[in-house]
């Protein structure tokens, strides 16, 4: 059997260097912008804070989310022994990523979100979109990114927000979709408009789902590190990846368990945000599972 000849490559690479040519100028304002006034100015603040409040500010996240002192003390301890691993600078860098790559996620995704729970066609055009992103190996992002905007931190947060959009943008349609009907025609027959309805009613009802989503987002981001610094993110991921190449074990194993430990902290940190007081109640009397 002969198949037929068919690629999509040359498109594709005609489109990127059609992008270049002519939103290069754009791009790299771009990424100007992000590099010198977001993710320079919040990694230097990281670092520049001296660890022991970073630690403290960590315990009251996580004190005041969980009520549980316990469980805090346990992260708190475990984000301790990254700085006895000498790699607490490594781990401001890569946090200092994930956070800006996690608040561009919700800036799109929360709104990207509302327009599908409040527009049935829109969603319908969206919701493929949001499929090719999710189902994509995640090596593939990288590939554009690096075409678009060369090396660095920029195309690693670009990568990892395209990765970590779908979630988000899903569990917010998902969690404004699933707000009682009865609810909504109560808050219409006391004269709720439209923007009252989304703020008032709809948004904090499906706060729980909005939060499970950037709890998922930020996972998925975390997920990226150490292939972002394939493309010259620094951070946790570069001692990873060194340690791949050098078969340096105890270093890429080190590295990993760090980044391990930072994703049970933000994990259980933001679902604890998510969760109302009497969970929160259960958990620290061990009652829920």
């Amino acid at each position: 059997m002969t198949f037929p000849a068919l690629s999509i490559k040359d498109s594709i690479n005609a489109l990127v260097n059609w992008l270049v040519a002519h939103w290069g100028d754009q791009l790299h304002a771009v990424s100007d912008f992000l590099l010198q006034w977001l993710l320079v100015p919040l990694e230097s603040v990281l670092r520049g804070t001296p660890p022991w409040l970073v630690l403290l500010i960590v315990a009251g996240l996580a004190a005041y989310a969980t009520r549980d002192w316990k469980r805090t003390a346990l992260w708190v301890g475990l984000l301790f022994l990254i700085g006895c691993f000498g790699l607490w600078d490594a781990l401001m860098q890569t946090l200092a990523i994930v956070l800006l790559a996690t608040l561009l996620t919700v800036l799109i995704g929360l709104p990207l979100g509302i327009a599908m729970a409040r527009n049935d066609r829109f969603r319908a055009v969206v919701l493929p979109v949001l499929d090719v992103m999710q189902t994509l190996p995640s090596f593939v992002y990288l590939i554009p990114v690096l075409m678009l905007f060369g090396l660095g931190k920029v195309p690693a947060i670009f990568a990892t927000l395209v990765y970590a959009l779908p979630p988000l943008a899903r569990m917010t349609d998902l969690g404004i979709r699933q707000v009682d009907s009865e609810v909504l025609e109560a808050a219409e027959a006391f004269g709720s408009n439209r923007w009252q309805l989304l703020f008032l009613v709809q948004l904090p009802l499906a706060r729980p789902s909005i939060l499970a989503g950037v709890n998922q987002a930020t996972m998925l981001a975390l997920s990226m590190v150490v292939l972002a610094s394939m493309i010259g993110a620094r951070g946790l991921g570069e001692d990873v990846l060194v340690g791949i190449q050098t078969l340096d074990v105890g270093r890429g194993l080190q590295a990993g368990l760090a980044i391990v430990v930072l994703a049970i902290v933000m994990d259980r940190i933001s679902q604890a945000f998510g969760q109302d007081r009497r969970q929160k109640l259960a958990l620290s009397r061990g009652d829920a599972r």
